[in-house]
C-alpha cells in the first residue's frame, strides 16, 4: 500500500486538519526513532516528538521539494536527539568536573562555531527568552481578555505544565487530541505574529526560528520556565481580590482554579495570603477550586 504524502501547500497555510493527520501518520515511527536514540528513555522521546512536530510547523514555509516529506521529518527528529544527547553528555560531563583531567567540550560544538559565534549565539539566545517571555505574557492578556478561559488553561497545562496532548483533552472534555493540537497551533501562530510585531526582522527572528525548526541551538528556549519566571499565568491582585470577593465569571474562575491548584503558581498564592491575612480563608478557596 502506498504510503500517505500529505498536502504541504495546506501545512503551508496552517491547515489544522492536514496538521493532524501528520501527526498521526508520523508519529508513531518518529517516537520509534527517538526511543531508540534516547536508549529506550520514553519520557525523553515523547518530549523530543513534540519538539519534532512543533519544529515541523515552524519550517514548513522553507520545505524543500528537492526531499520529501518523509526525510523532512527526519531530519528534525535526528537534530532534535541529537541536541537532547548532547545536554545528556554536558550534563553528565558537569556532575563528573571534580575528575582530573576534565574532558574537552570541543567535541559539543560544531567545527564552524568559533568562541565569537558561541557568545553572539548566547546573546541572541537571552534576547530571545525576554522576547518569548514578553509576548506569552501578551498572548494570555489577549486571549482572558476574550474570554477564551478554555483556550487559556489548555496552553498553560502544555507549556507551563507539561501536558501531553492525550491527558488534556480528557482532563478539559475536549473532543480528542486533534483539538488539543489545534488550540496549540493557532496559539503558535499569533506568538509569531505578536513576535515579528515586536522585533521587525534581524537576527532575532532568525534565531528564534532556528531554534524551533530543528537547526542547531546553542541554548534551548525552556518555555516552562520562562512562562514562570515572566508570571504568564499570572492576572494580578485586582483579578484574584475579584476571585475571594466572588464575582469573577465562572469560566475565567475555572482557570485561577487550574492555575492555582494544578499548576500551584507560588506567585499567586503569596498575593492570597497577603490579601487576606487569613491562611485558613486561603486553604478553604483552594479546596473549593481544586474541585
Amino acid at each position: 500500500m502506498a504510503s500517505w504524502k500529505p498536502n504541504v501547500e495546506l501545512l503551508q497555510g496552517g491547515d489544522e486538519a492536514e496538521w493532524c493527520l501528520v501527526e498521526q501518520h508520523f508519529g508513531g515511527r518518529l517516537l520509534a526513532y527517538a526511543q531508540r536514540r534516547t536508549a529506550g528513555d520514553i519520557q525523553a522521546a515523547e518530549d523530543i516528538l513534540q519538539e519534532t512536530l512543533l519544529g515541523a510547523v515552524r519550517g514548513i514555509q522553507n520545505f524543500n521539494p528537492a526531499y520529501t516529506f518523509e526525510q523532512y521529518m527526519f531530519g528534525i527528529v535526528r537534530n532534535r536527539s541529537i541536541d537532547f544527547m548532547r545536554r545528556r553528555k554536558l550534563r553528565t560531563l558537569m556532575g563528573d568536573a571534580e575528575n582530573e583531567d576534565f574532558p574537552d567540550l570541543d567535541a559539543f560544538i560544531h567545527n564552524d562555531d568559533t568562541p565569537s559565534a558561541i557568545v553572539r549565539g548566547l546573546e541572541l539566545s537571552g534576547r530571545a527568552q525576554e522576547l518569548l517571555g514578553i509576548i506569552l505574557k501578551e498572548w494570555v492578556g489577549e486571549t482572558w481578555s476574550s474570554g477564551e478561559f478554555q483556550r487559556l488553561t489548555v496552553l498553560e497545562a502544555l507549556f507551563s505544565g507539561g501536558w501531553r496532548n492525550r491527558d488534556v483533552w480528557r482532563a478539559f472534555g475536549l473532543r480528542d487530541e486533534t483539538a488539543v493540537a489545534g488550540i496549540k497551533f493557532r496559539a503558535i501562530k499569533r506568538l509569531q505574529q505578536l513576535a515579528a510585531q515586536r522585533e521587525s526582522g534581524g537576527d532575532l527572528l532568525d534565531f528564534l526560528a532556528i531554534a524551533e525548526d530543528g537547526g542547531g541551538r546553542l541554548l534551548d528556549l525552556d518555555v516552562t520556565a520562562i512562562w514562570t519566571e515572566h508570571f504568564v499565568g499570572c492576572m494580578g491582585r485586582k483579578v484574584l481580590g475579584e476571585l475571594l470577593a466572588g464575582v469573577l465569571d465562572a469560566k475565567a474562575e475555572e482557570f485561577l482554579g487550574f492555575h492555582l491548584t494544578a499548576i500551584k503558581c507560588e506567585n499567586c498564592r503569596a498575593n492570597l495570603d497577603d490579601l487576606t491575612n487569613d491562611s485558613a480563608l486561603v486553604d478553604a478557596l483552594l479546596a473549593r477550586l481544586a474541585k
